[in-house]
């Protein structure tokens, strides 16, 4: 699997010669742009295990502009490549502390990664429980298991975390399993392509160890919950301020917690260019959303900072208190102060516990009635652009670590209950029930069908009770939720009005009471072009395919459209871009290139005429 160069014994003699030879030599992408094809392909034999046809495709591409555009570019050859290939590059890879592993008949890069994640030495019941798992995997798929051992810090996965990998993916569809190898052979390809060009990443590493860091603080024991106001919270906000500090910026922290760094401008009359995200999770998050946008900016001011490297405008990186409303249901809190609209009656809300927000704020020392000055004169803001992970599959599906954000979807929610009839599920004949349940699910299926008629368009109901149900009777309520966003307004409130007027006729037709109460509704925030221009050229001289998407989820720049133009950059998600969850990923790679996108845009920007 993935890892650093390693003089293991028991390979080939063909392979330990080559492995010998490089581990001399001192290889640059320069070098392997003007070399002749059969030197690239030679050069490059050992990232793909025993496939050269794939450097030897991605020769014909040259020259690369950059490290990410080759990692593209060898992704790209195994994603164009056949069935058969994929599949034949797939059994190409040893299974995890197989047969082969056992007999020493690895490749010194297999051999390597293997050892750093500690499957050389596994306890007798490990070996067996991972030979199980072995033997499931291949029974199901027809393929071995692969995964990218060093994992997406690069610095190795745990025995217990590849195992529970093994278990998770056991229950994939084969499709979805072969994509995902594929995958996996991608992120091991890249890091030995690191180490064999001796790439040291500038930015990755430090954003994914500073996440690992405030990612041990929460609120619960057993997984990261990081509420308004707790004592992770305050904790989180004392150590990025700390951080913003050291990388050379002027902090502070506000009257809602929302942590302000401003890397300062050496020009007069400077005006100022935000960025920032989220640093409370939702419960049993993941540890990047939100927090890579607040991180890369920071790590992006330290190393300007090392340079003594100064913009021509003040680059202020917030880091908002409160975006996904946890304790309070108060979405957008610290980004709303920012653009002075703060609800001043959420701080009579009370939490779970009783405690209202006004308590809260006070016992960490906030002072409440400084809040309206936190508002951002907008004449002195140049503009807000927002990193984010993707928090979805499309970057993943397409192999690209970045994606250019065209607008960010304007969302409507409702919560829906049906009364029906509550009735005998063995006397009621079913041309007779007022059944509640039933009507629900008839209009979950046409938010399903509706919602596909749109690109950007998505619907969900994600939540389905039945209050009291009992396995023989007949649902005489039923309650759902109803979750509409589209990249425009205009989509989405056509598909609303759709969905309603057909939930009613449906309940008409089954003799069922329809009630609707409007949860919550904000509108589409687009991009503004000038600045998506300015980051898709700092995404495509990074040479990296610039691919506009709209965002699905809500941001803080939502909220900082209404007072100046907002961009996103996002980063690729790992494990099926799920998000919300322990499982959220990314890699160090991705923050990285993500990071030098970020950078070059700053250089580069251009003031709005």
């Amino acid at each position: 699997m993935n890892g650093e160069r390693s003089h293991a014994p028991n390979h080939s003699h063909e392979e330990t010669g080559w492995w010998d030879r490089l581990s001399t030599m001192t290889i640059t992408l320069e070098q392997l742009n003007r070399c002749d094809a059969a030197e690239f392909t030679a050069l490059l034999h050992g990232l793909y295990e025993h496939s050269p046809w794939i450097p030897q495709r991605a020769a014909a591409q040259r020259p690369f502009r950059s490290v990410a555009a080759l990692k593209i570019a060898l992704q790209g050859v195994v994603r164009a490549a056949s069935v058969d290939e994929q599949l034949g590059l797939i059994r190409a890879h040893p299974e995890l502390a197989g047969k082969a592993a056992l007999a020493g008949e690895l490749t010194a890069e297999s051999t390597g990664e293997q050892a750093q994640a500690g499957l050389t030495h596994c306890s007798a019941s490990e070996l067996a429980e991972l030979h199980r798992l072995n033997a499931a995997y291949n029974a199901k798929f027809g393929f071995p298991f692969i995964l990218a051992v060093k994992g997406p810090t690069g610095n190795g996965l745990s025995r217990q975390q590849i195992t529970g990998h093994f278990a998770r993916r056991l229950r994939s569809q084969r499709d979805d399993e072969q994509a995902e190898c594929l995958r996996q052979i991608g992120r091991i390809a890249e890091m030995r392509l690191n180490a064999l060009l001796d790439i040291e990443l500038r930015f990755g590493a430090t954003i994914m160890e500073w996440a690992e860091v405030i990612g041990a603080w929460s609120d619960d024991a057993d997984n990261l919950t990081c509420a308004y106001m707790t004592a992770a919270h305050q904790k989180t906000a004392a150590q990025l301020a700390t951080w913003m500090r050291e990388a050379g910026m002027v902090v502070h922290i506000d009257a809602v917690g929302n942590v302000v760094g401003r890397y300062l401008s050496d020009q007069p009359n400077a005006k100022s260019l935000l960025t920032g995200s989220h640093y409370d999770t939702v419960r049993n998050g993941g540890k990047y959303d939100g927090r890579e946008g607040i991180l890369l900016p920071i790590a992006i001011v330290k190393h300007l900072h090392e340079r003594g490297e100064r913009l021509p405008f003040h680059f202020e990186v917030i880091g908002f208190c409160e975006e996904e409303g946890v304790r309070y249901q108060s979405t957008f809190l610290g980004s709303n102060a920012v653009i002075g609209q703060f609800d001043q009656s959420l701080l009579d809300k009370l939490d779970a516990d009783g405690v209202s927000m006004r308590a809260a704020l006070a016992e960490a020392g906030h002072d409440v009635g400084q809040i309206a000055a936190i508002a951002r004169d907008p004449a002195e803001v140049l503009a807000f652009v927002e990193v984010h992970i993707e928090q979805g599959p499309v970057l993943l599906g397409r192999d690209l670590p970045t994606g250019v954000v065209s607008s960010i979807a304007g969302s409507c929610r409702y919560q829906v209950e049906l009364t029906g009839l509550a009735s005998h599920a063995g006397t009621t004949p079913m041309n007779m029930r007022k059944d509640a349940a039933a009507a629900a699910a008839e209009i979950v299926l046409y938010v399903e069908s509706r919602c596909a008629q749109a690109p950007s368009l998505v619907g969900t109901v994600g939540q389905l009770q039945v209050p009291d149900g009992s396995v023989n009777v007949i649902p005489g309520a039923c309650k759902l939720s109803l979750d509409i966003r589209a990249a425009d307004d205009a989509t989405r409130d056509a598909a609303v009005a759709d969905i309603l007027q057909q939930a009613e006729a449906i309940c008409a037709r089954r003799q069922i009471d329809f009630k609707l109460h409007k949860i919550m509704s904000a509108p589409a925030a687009p991009c503004a072009p000038w600045l998506v221009r300015q980051l898709a050229a700092a995404t495509e001289r990074a040479g990296v395919e610039v691919f506009e998407l709209p965002s699905g989820a809500g941001h803080d720049a939502m909220a900082l459209a209404r007072m100046t133009d907002v961009a996103m950059l996002f980063t690729r998600c790992g494990n099926g871009g799920i998000s919300h969850n322990p499982l959220e990923t990314m890699t160090a790679d991705d923050a990285e290139t993500s990071a030098v996108i970020l950078l070059d845009f700053l250089r580069s920007f251009q003031p709005k005429p």
